[in-house]
């Protein structure tokens, strides 16, 4: 489709926390099943120049895209929706666009004026949101993050106003999602929030095209026409997303609500019906999932399940392919440097080592790699979760005493973890950093190249430390294989265990790249050999208690028959 490039604003009331984000997705991905272009962008209100250091425990997961921008986590969700790769450029701050009008100032390009909120800051704003558009670009969907009402939205809210001014009317969309609390003493649905929440919107100049009403439970047509009347929008505008199942339903109960028509209709996009079968199959293929997985996930940040959002969603994905689901133990890493770790981890059928910072829960995550190893339990680490299981072979295999990460022991006598000679004496932290995506070649015969089906790939990283090079003849010859390193041969990425049924580290984080209908190739490994683990632990089940019954009289051949059937016969 060619012409002007249509902008969609989100923003959300009442309450954080609500799904602005998934609502935004899931309509990009409504538009984008029209055949229409669509790119994403995350537009947030705090100081931070970006999410890079913040705490997982206050913000969730730190999202990399492809180009090395470490971003909001909502770029996950828009990326596994959409099905596009998002850059640095889809996400901005207050911090980073306070910090460009201040160098743009210094350098004079003000000409001496007084710089203020209106019109620089504004400006600087709307810049970014101009810098998504493009002759490849139908529509840019534009997500506010905060809540209405909030001091520190007004210079956002004030910008996505003049943008209507700016590009004209009939090509801005203003969604504004809120909440209809159920107050049960009364057994009432309430729009009052939603009524307050539109009247602050509209004192900012912005007034909603449509009104997604977020609810327990499904809100009645008669409300529906209430808030309609109240806040000034079209009652076909009015459309409630309650809670569903899976997040992978909210496409289809948006467009059920008819808000991609909706929208479709106030951008004047004369687009055909989006073709939603391979959507449908794969929400069909989660409602009909009759095995489940036990997966432990060994991190630091496990109190906040976000700081691991998309680590879970591969999980996910890769369960759906193998058509089963997750069930996920969250096992805080402190926890397993104790004497529980048997009780903690021997009912699992798999567990993923993830990424992070610090020492703590560091000994923790090498017991439950080394416990992995020894007792045949698929195992997979992601970034640090190949540091941990490196550490556990040196020390524990190799016998290199006290091997550790320089980043964590500076004086091991065994730094099999270590930072490049190349990014030694940058104290800057960003500046040692490896971010973005990175080719690797694997090696042929491996695990990990049997599931990606490949010689070369590329995945994201964001991490300084490195398999150390130095003591790479440790390792060689032994059943610890170097699976896959950087193109110049000078980088370990992937790592595994000849012997081991799924014992597979990659430096790289293959769960941002994962979607849910192309799962990443090391999740779908690791699910599957925890699946292989759970069936071949309940055939064995099964077997046992068809002995005891042949010692309580059963005849032989039924005890012969259960003994020789397939996993399948299991299922």
């Amino acid at each position: 489709m060619a012409g002007v490039t249509k902008h969609i604003f989100v923003t959300g009331g009442v309450a954080s926390s609500l799904g602005k984000g998934l609502t935004a997705a899931s309509l990009g991905r409504l538009l984008k099943q029209r055949g229409l272009r669509v790119t994403m962008q995350k537009l947030d209100p705090y100081i931070n120049v970006d999410p890079g250091t913040m705490n997982p425990f206050e913000h969730g997961e730190v999202f990399v895209t492809d180009d090395g921008g470490e971003t909001d986590l909502d770029l996950g969700h828009y990326e596994r929706f959409i099905d596009e790769s998002l850059t640095k450029l889809s996400n901005a701050t207050t911090g980073s666009i306070y910090s460009s009008v201040i160098a743009s100032e210094r350098q004079g390009e003000y000409l001496g004026k007084t710089v203020q909120v209106i019109p620089h800051v504004t400006n600087e704003i709307k810049n970014r949101i101009s810098s998504l558009v493009s002759d490849d670009v139908d529509v840019v969907i534009t997500e506010i993050g905060g809540t209405v009402g909030d001091i520190e939205i007004l210079p956002f809210l004030e910008a996505i106003r003049q943008v209507r001014l700016d590009v004209g009317r009939g090509n801005v969309c203003y969604i504004h999602v809120t909440l209809v609390p159920f107050i049960g003493p009364t057994g009432e649905q309430k729009t009052k929030p939603t009524q307050h929440s539109v009247t602050e919107l509209r004192s900012r100049g912005v007034q909603p095209d449509a009104i997604v009403c977020r609810s327990e439970s499904t809100i009645s047509d008669e409300l529906k026409r209430k808030i309609s009347s109240l806040c000034d929008v079209d009652v076909s505008a009015v459309v409630n997303a309650a809670d569903a199942d899976s997040i992978y339903e909210i496409p289809l109960v948006l467009h059920d609500e008819g808000l991609d028509g909706v929208v479709c209709d106030i951008l004047r996009l004369d687009v055909p019906e989006p073709d939603l079968t391979d959507w449908q199959m794969l929400n069909q293929r989660i409602s009909l999932a009759q095995r489940t997985v036990r997966i432990g996930l060994i991190g630091k940040y496990v109190t906040l399940q976000d700081a691991y959002l998309s680590v879970v969603e591969a999980l996910n994905h890769a369960a759906i392919h193998h058509g089963a689901s997750v069930e996920i133990e969250w096992i805080q890493a402190e926890s397993v440097e104790g004497l529980m770790i048997d009780s903690l981890m021997s009912g699992l059928d798999g567990i993923v080592i993830p990424g992070g910072f610090g020492e703590r829960g560091i000994e923790g995550k090498v017991n439950a790699a080394s416990y992995a190893r020894e007792n045949r339990i698929p195992c997979l680490g992601l970034c640090l979760g190949l540091q941990v299981m490196t550490i556990d072979y040196a020390r524990n295999v190799l016998g290199l005493a006290n091997a550790h990460s320089s980043e964590f022991d500076p004086s091991t006598p065994w730094p099999v973890i270590d930072l490049m000679e190349s990014q030694r004496g940058i104290t800057d932290k960003g500046g040692t950093m490896r971010l973005g995506a990175c080719m690797a070649k694997l090696r042929p015969g491996t695990k990990v190249a049997e599931v990606y089906g490949a010689e070369v790939v590329s995945e994201r990283h964001r991490h300084r430390y490195e398999f150390n090079p130095k003591l790479r003849s440790r390792f060689e010859g032994t059943d610890f294989v170097l699976a896959g390193e950087s193109p110049d041969g000078l980088l370990v990425e992937f790592i595994e265990l000849e012997s081991h049924p799924w014992w597979v580290g990659t430096q790289a984080h293959p769960e941002f790249k994962s979607r849910p209908d192309r799962p990443a190739p090391l999740f779908c490994g690791l699910v599957k050999a925890a699946l292989d683990r759970r069936e071949s632990s309940l055939m064995a089940d099964q077997c046992d208690l068809s002995i005891s019954g042949a010692d309580d009289g059963q005849a032989p051949e039924q005890v012969e028959a259960v003994a020789d059937a397939s996993p399948a016969a299991h299922r």
